[in-house]
């Protein structure tokens, strides 16, 4: 027989082999579906009736229409993320799934990412035309990502920010309780920002971000909570520089998305005090494609980067790094900027990012 070509080929690994993409294809549905439970509130209200309960029930705790909650059920139970008993037509969302399911869970709530997934389809004609013309995106051909990634950054950063993030750099905590200068480059719509301002009164704060919506979000919130000890600007930091105006830096999943990422890292290594302290986290996995066989969501990750952070990049003038573009790259750029001292972690309870502490 003869496919694409050949003549011959291995009968039983063809047959495996689509079986496996057949098992993609319904997890992705499944997938799909995890986005809608997540930002339907589904799994939330399922987590809150705390017993088996009937379609009608899970409707009404969601305040949703039942014909479309049933449907949606069903395809829960098909992929076994909820439970289904046929003789009482009731359905169950096992504490052990809910712990990753939900908006306080335990383990960190997966659905979050889930939504990228959904995404991905919308972004296709987009995606296409990036391939034939070898353009670029700007943020908003991505629907929700600011809000996407505040998800992910409560979760990933600003929960861990006192407990883990800040105590890589010791002297921080003291320095920030007697009163320092803070910037957050990249911040996004800013919780890690607000969670600082809020802990020490005594610092300034300021967030910049490309994008205004977040901006705008991120000052309703500091507004709300009547944070007067902080900012933030809406400001493309292509050539940013401030020589001197920072005692701490931040950037949180931001760098690799800039136009000139080597840029900016100088432009912050530049913009420290003398005894400044520079806090930059990323994704964690290598330059190296083959290393990253066994890496967290690298799958999830690059097609993440085929459709919003390589494009978004070539689209501002830039090479386009990408999500994945490697702790050795970003540790390059932490040299090439002249920072004296550089520390990588990586912490315990989250494998998927690198934290560089670089001193100036």
């Amino acid at each position: 027989m003869t496919i694409m070509g050949q003549t011959d080929y291995d009968t039983e690994r063809a047959e495996a082999f689509a079986g496996r993409i057949a098992g993609m294809l319904d997890a992705g549905a499944a997938a799909a579906m995890l986005s809608l439970g997540h930002r339907l509130g589904l799994f939330d209200a399922l987590a809150g009736l705390a017993r088996p309960a009937t379609s009608d029930e899970i409707a009404t705790a969601a305040d949703l229409a039942e014909r479309y909650v049933r449907e949606w059920l069903a395809v829960m139970v098909m992929a076994g993320v909820v439970e289904h008993d046929a003789g009482t037509r009731r359905y169950r969302l096992p504490p052990e799934h809910a712990a990753c399911l939900t908006r306080d869970a335990p383990l960190g709530n997966l659905a979050v990412y889930a939504q990228h997934i959904a995404l991905l389809g919308k972004v296709e004609d987009r995606t296409i035309c990036n391939f034939e013309t070898g353009g670029g995106s700007v943020y908003d051909d991505y629907p929700c990502f600011h809000q996407i990634m505040a998800e992910d950054s409560v979760q990933t950063v600003t929960a861990a920010l006192f407990d883990h993030v800040l105590p890589l750099a010791p002297e921080l905590h003291e320095r920030l309780e007697a009163g320092i200068d803070v910037l957050d480059a990249g911040c996004g719509r800013g919780s890690a920002l607000i969670a600082m301002a809020r802990r020490y009164p005594r610092s300034r704060f300021v967030g910049y971000d490309l994008c205004a919506d977040a901006i705008a979000a991120a000052a309703r919130m500091a507004g709300a909570g009547g944070l007067e000890n902080l900012r933030f600007e809406t400001r493309d930091l292509t050539g940013y520089a401030e020589p001197g105006a920072w005692d701490f830096v931040t950037s949180f999943d931001a760098i690799h998305d800039q136009k000139d990422p080597l840029g900016l890292v100088r432009g912050l290594r530049a913009s420290l005090r003398p005894g400044g302290v520079y806090v930059m986290q990323d994704i964690g996995a290598s330059a190296d494609l083959e290393a990253n066989r066994d890496f967290p969501f690298a799958t999830l990750l690059y097609a993440i980067s085929t459709t919003h952070c390589t494009p978004v990049s070539i689209g501002q003038g830039g090479e386009g790094l990408g999500t994945m573009w490697g702790w050795e790259t970003a540790e390059r750029f932490l040299r090439e900027a002249g920072f004296a001292r550089i520390e990588r972690h990586v912490l315990p309870h989250d494998p998927m990012n690198v934290w560089f502490v670089a001193r100036a």
